[in-house]
């Protein structure tokens, strides 16, 4: 039991990890709904375009993702020199450089659930809900978000899985810094560079292989017990 014992330095990693991956999801979930209804419901020029985009992380390297989010967000970068100059602001190298990196890399997994689900839905009690006369926005918060709350609960807990697994995209964007951006990722990747990190490396990967599995599994029953009761 003692080779399983966490050190302090792997246990921070471990808050971390989970603090990042929660306000990963938390600020991107409203965005994630809105893609995936404009995906599921509207036709535009430039569609497929949009598709590509959202869906580019999942064949992007996540070093080369991590890049442009350094160009984009770094202290010269084109958003990040304005932040730092007009408010000071720094997000690179910072958790919140890991939070916005693991967000990205798990978009896609969390707006493709919440879109299938949303396609599956029957416009005609949307339809039924308009014709008594209630907004579109009330047609969406009382009739289609409860529908589709399985999918976006599958989809949330994917992104919480994806976001914690996160690597390339955050060592590149926010570097590995102990206590700030080092993750559970980062840590076991720093456990297999060091002499006797084995044990280490060891305990990190049985963690991150059972939260995983987790998630996993949490999906696949909530969405589930979902299911059943608005079906009942």
């Amino acid at each position: 039991m003692e080779a399983l014992a966490l050190t302090e330095l792997e246990r921070e990693a471990l808050w971390l990890s989970l603090r990042v991956s929660f306000w990963a999801v938390a600020a991107s979930l409203p965005v994630g709904i809105a893609c995936a209804w404009l995906l599921a419901r509207r036709d535009f020029p430039g569609k497929v375009l949009v598709d590509g985009l959202i869906h580019m992380p999942l064949v992007l390297p996540p070093v080369v993702t991590g890049y442009i989010l350094l160009v984009t967000l770094g202290r010269r970068g084109v958003v990040g020199q304005a932040l730092w100059e007009w408010f000071g602001v720094q997000i690179v190298f910072t958790w919140k450089a890991a939070a916005i990196a693991a967000a990205v890399m798990a978009f896609p997994l969390m707006v493709r659930a919440i879109r299938l689900s949303m396609e599956g839905v029957d416009r005609g009690l949307e339809a039924a809900a308009r014709t008594l006369g209630a907004s579109p926005l009330r047609v969406f918060v009382t009739v289609t978000l409860p529908l589709v709350a399985p999918g976006v609960l599958a989809g949330v807990i994917l992104a919480f899985a994806r976001s914690l697994s996160e690597f390339g995209a955050t060592i590149t964007f926010a570097s590995n810094i102990p206590g700030e951006t080092r993750t559970l990722p980062l840590a076991l990747y720093t456990a297999t560079q060091v002499p006797g990190g084995d044990a280490a490396a060891f305990r990190l990967c049985v963690i991150s292989a059972v939260l995983a599995m987790a998630a996993l599994v949490a999906s696949e029953v909530l969405a589930r017990r979902m299911q059943k009761r608005l079906k009942g």
